[in-house]
């Protein structure tokens, strides 16, 4: 139902703009249409509201939604037998995982997503394989599962059009290897030969009829895929339709070392740099990671407005880097939170996503800044719908804002004890946990109860999933399996000779002196 009341001791609106946590005691919210119509004292809010359903109580604690701003698919590499690697060996071995279908993909990762919080995503499409007919299905199938699960979507697709497997053309690659070796990877790579301008077409028709299908739960974006993977042309066209359409956009950039140094190799400047002289940068646009960028990057994205998506999780595990955020911060750059391909539990649960950022960026100073557990709400909140295109819309608990709702059991947050002097967001980030969220609603509708979700049998996916999973291989995964075993020793010997992985540099371990 989209027309209810809910109550709550404690609503967190949000961040004020003093930079503390909104908070309003005692009231209730009510809901008519998905939108928050009304918060305020609950005898006010139910005066002549009787036949409204009533939900909560005085002992929950509500929060908008949370948003992952950065995701990719459900099914987890480590779950498909891919060891972790840096990036640039990681990513090749995608293309031997196994898979279960875009909706019971897509349906895995929405049941962690909505039963720890998260009611917002972006999914950022890993790249469109086929043609339009079947660009169409795949992202449909997605769309739908979200629709079905109940979650909001922002959707867009990774596009390369260039060096999809390294820092240098592919067609040179293809030319040192033997068969069946060349003939497979050449096929995997026919979508990186695809014109962008047929991919724009294609985005143009899915943005409108997503429109009319799904107008306040769907926001189609751009997301050109990183600077070495995207021809200048490409990029232009890109940003080109998404300022042309009113889009957002949302593209990795500078995520490991070795991309920051194939910027300053290839153009001279800077990854940030080179797509200022593009005219790319603006507040349209989120870069994702930016693990690599300096001071003087920051300030470029700073004064274009853009934003930045910090995946913390994903820069530890695959030994990419730690974003400057307090750098970023420092600069007003607005920061979004992504759980990419999963966080520290093989999971999605921004809880854990938020309290690695609050200490992953503590610094060692006595008095220094430092992010404080609303900003990090916030990031996970408002600034996360921004990037994802429903900006304004939800991420705060206003009235206006769609009735995207977390209600957490104040007992269970506490238990055995806090003291009062604990101020709530402090607990709210350090002490939540899935198994404190009560109910989550989406639009004023009930899709978690109980810490499940109630829209579809939970248990049943994850058995089909098993049962996929479990069975023998295809013939054509067995040849994928064949075809990266193969190809892994290439990529790893290219990537040694071009020298962008000779030498690195740590990360910020403490240490005295030269030591």
């Amino acid at each position: 139902m989209t027309d209810c009341i809910i109550e709550a001791g404690t609503v967190l609106c949000g961040r004020n703009p003093s930079g503390g946590a909104d908070l309003r005691h005692d009231v209730g919210i009510r809901v008519q249409g998905g939108m928050i119509a009304q918060i305020g004292p609950m005898a006010a809010v139910g005066y002549g509201n009787d036949h409204l359903p009533r939900f909560g109580g005085p002992g929950m604690i509500a929060i908008p939604g949370l948003v992952n701003s950065h995701h990719h698919f459900g099914i987890t590499p480590l779950m498909n037998g891919v060891p972790f690697a840096p990036l640039e060996l990681w990513l090749p071995q995608f293309r031997a995982m196994r898979q279960v279908g875009a909706r019971l993909d897509t349906l895995y990762s929405a049941i962690e997503m909505l039963e720890s919080g998260t009611t917002t995503v972006h999914h950022i499409h890993s790249g469109l394989t086929g043609g339009p007919d079947q660009w169409q299905a795949t992202s449909d199938a997605v769309l739908d599962a979200y629709g079905e699960i109940g979650m909001r979507a922002g959707y867009s697709f990774m596009m390369r059009d260039q060096n999809v497997m390294g820092y240098g053309p592919d067609p040179d690659l293809l030319a040192g290897l033997d068969e069946p070796l060349r003939g497979w990877l050449d096929r995997q790579l026919a979508s990186s030969r695809t014109p962008t301008a047929d991919y724009m077409a294609f985005f143009r028709e899915t943005r409108a009829r997503w429109q009319d299908r799904a107008p306040g739960r769907v926001r189609l974006n751009l997301a050109p895929a990183n600077l070495h993977w995207c021809s200048d042309e490409s990029l232009q066209l890109i940003f080109e339709t998404a300022r042309a359409s009113g889009a957002r956009l949302h593209m990795h950039l500078v995520e490991t070392e070795r991309q920051a140094r194939f910027a300053q190799e290839h153009y001279g400047c800077s990854a940030v740099e080179h797509l200022h002289r593009l005219g790319c940068l603006g507040p349209d646009l989120t870069i994702g990671h930016g693990n690599w960028t300096s001071a003087q990057d920051l300030d470029l994205l700073a004064g274009c407005g853009c934003s930045v998506c910090h995946n913390a999780s994903s820069g530890l595990r695959l030994g990419s880097g730690i974003a400057p955020v307090n750098a970023m911060r420092a600069r007003g750059i607005p920061l979004a939170l992504g759980i990419d391909q999963s966080n520290l539990l093989d999971d999605r649960d921004m809880s854990v996503e938020m309290k690695l950022v609050w200490a992953l960026h503590r610094e060692t100073g006595l008095f220094n800044d430092r992010i404080d557990a609303a900003e990090v709400l916030q990031a996970a909140t408002e600034h996360g719908a921004q990037t994802t295109g429903f900006g304004g819309e939800v991420g705060r608990l206003d009235t206006g804002y769609r009735a995207d709702i977390v209600l957490i059991d104040k007992a269970a947050l506490e238990r055995p004890f806090v003291d009062p002097r604990t101020t709530l967001v402090d607990s709210i980030l350090h002490r939540m946990t899935k198994a404190a969220i009560d109910k989550v609603f989406v639009e004023g509708e009930l899709v978690v109860d109980g810490g499940r979700v109630t829209r579809i049998d939970r248990d049943t996916v994850m058995a089909e999933i098993r049962d996929i999973l479990a069975g023998p291989l295809s013939p054509d995964e067995q040849t994928a399996r064949d075809m990266v075993r193969l190809l892994m020793p290439v990529l790893e010997a290219g990537l040694a000779e071009s020298g962008l992985g000779t030498g690195y540099r740590p990360y910020r371990y403490s240490r005295i002196g030269d030591a």
